[in-house]
C-alpha cells in the first residue's frame, strides 16, 4: 500500500518559490491500477517522482506498506527503486544495447542481484528471456532499440521495470508517444501485468480516455492540488471538479476527430 499523506514540493527559482504540490493525500491499496490525471504543468510527474524519491518531497510522508520512506538515503533508498519499477514516455532505453542486455541491466546493478540465480550472466539473461516472452519479445533479443518500433521499445522498457520483480510500478505518461492501436496493446499489457502478477500500477497520464481503459481508480491533479478522487466508474459518471469536465470534453473531441479521419482513410 502507497500512503501519501499533505505532500508539499516546492522548487526556488528567479521568479520566486514555485509550489508544484500542495497538502497530497492519497491512498493506493495493493494490486490497485491508480491513474493520476492531469493537464500538462498540473504536477502529475513531479508527484509520481515523489513515490519513488527521484524528488525528495519539501514536506510530508510517502509510506509504502507502512514504512515512511521519505528520509531514506543510501542503501535504504537502492533497495526501495529495487522494489519500484518504472517506465517512461521516452522509453529511456540504452541505444548501445541490445533488447536483452536492456532488460538485464537492472540485475547487473541490484545489490539483490548479486546473489541467487541472477549474480551470474546465465541467470541474468534467463530472466530476461522470461520476461521478453511475456511481453512478446522473446524473438527480438538480439535487436537494438533502434531497429523496434515505438510500442516494441516500450515492451522492453516494461520488461526491464519488471527485472527486479517489483511490487509497485510508476507509468509516467507511458502511451502519450504512441498512436491510438499501440496504446491500447500497451495498455492491456499493463492490465495483464495487474492481473497476473499482482503488481501495483500507478499510471500518469493526461487523458481519462487512457485512464479509463485499465485504472480502477483515479485522482485528478490541477496546479498541484488534488481536485477530485474516486473509482473510475464514479467520476466518469458524475464529475465534481470544472478540470474534470474538460479533461472529458477534451477526450471526446480528440474521439470524434480520431473517427472522421479514419473515416476519411
Amino acid at each position: 500500500m502507497i500512503e501519501i499523506e499533505h505532500l508539499n514540493k516546492t522548487f526556488t527559482a528567479r521568479s520566486g518559490v514555485h509550489h508544484a504540490l500542495s497538502d497530497i493525500n492519497l491512498r493506493i491499496e495493493d494490486g490497485d491500477v491508480f491513474g493520476i490525471i492531469g493537464q500538462s504543468g498540473a504536477g502529475k510527474s513531479t508527484l509520481v517522482r515523489c513515490i519513488n524519491m527521484l524528488e525528495q518531497p519539501t514536506s510530508g510522508t510517502v509510506r509504502i506498506d507502512g514504512a515512511d520512506i521519505t528520509g531514506y538515503r543510501g542503501r535504504q533508498l537502492l533497495g526501495l527503486r529495487s522494489r519500484i519499477g518504472m517506465i517512461f514516455q521516452n522509453f529511456s532505453l540504452f541505444q548501445q544495447r541490445t533488447v536483452l542486455n536492456n532488460v538485464t541491466f537492472p540485475l547487473e546493478l541490484s545489490r539483490e542481484g548479486r546473489g541467487g540465480k541472477n549474480a551470474t550472466r546465465e541467470g541474468r539473461e534467463a530472466r530476461a528471456k522470461e520476461l521478453l516472452e511475456l511481453v512478446g519479445l522473446a524473438d527480438h533479443a538480439d535487436r537494438y532499440p533502434s531497429e523496434l518500433s515505438g510500442g516494441q521499445q516500450q515492451r522492453v522498457a516494461i520488461a526491464r521495470a519488471l527485472a527486479n520483480e517489483p511490487s509497485i510500478m510508476l507509468c509516467d505518461e507511458a502511451t502519450s508517444a504512441l498512436d491510438t492501436r499501440t496504446t491500447v496493446s500497451i495498455l492491456n499489457l499493463l492490465r495483464d501485468i495487474n492481473k497476473n502478477l499482482g503488481v501495483t500500477m500507478v499510471l500518469i497520464t493526461h487523458s481519462l480516455a487512457v485512464a479509463r481503459m485499465v485504472c480502477n481508480r483515479i485522482a485528478v491533479i490541477d496546479e498541484g492540488r488534488i481536485v477530485e478522487e474516486g473509482s473510475t466508474e464514479q467520476v466518469f459518471s458524475n464529475p465534481q471538479s470544472a478540470v474534470t469536465r474538460e479533461l472529458l470534453h477534451f477526450d471526446s473531441l480528440t474521439q470524434v476527430q480520431a473517427d472522421e479521419e479514419r473515416a476519411g482513410n
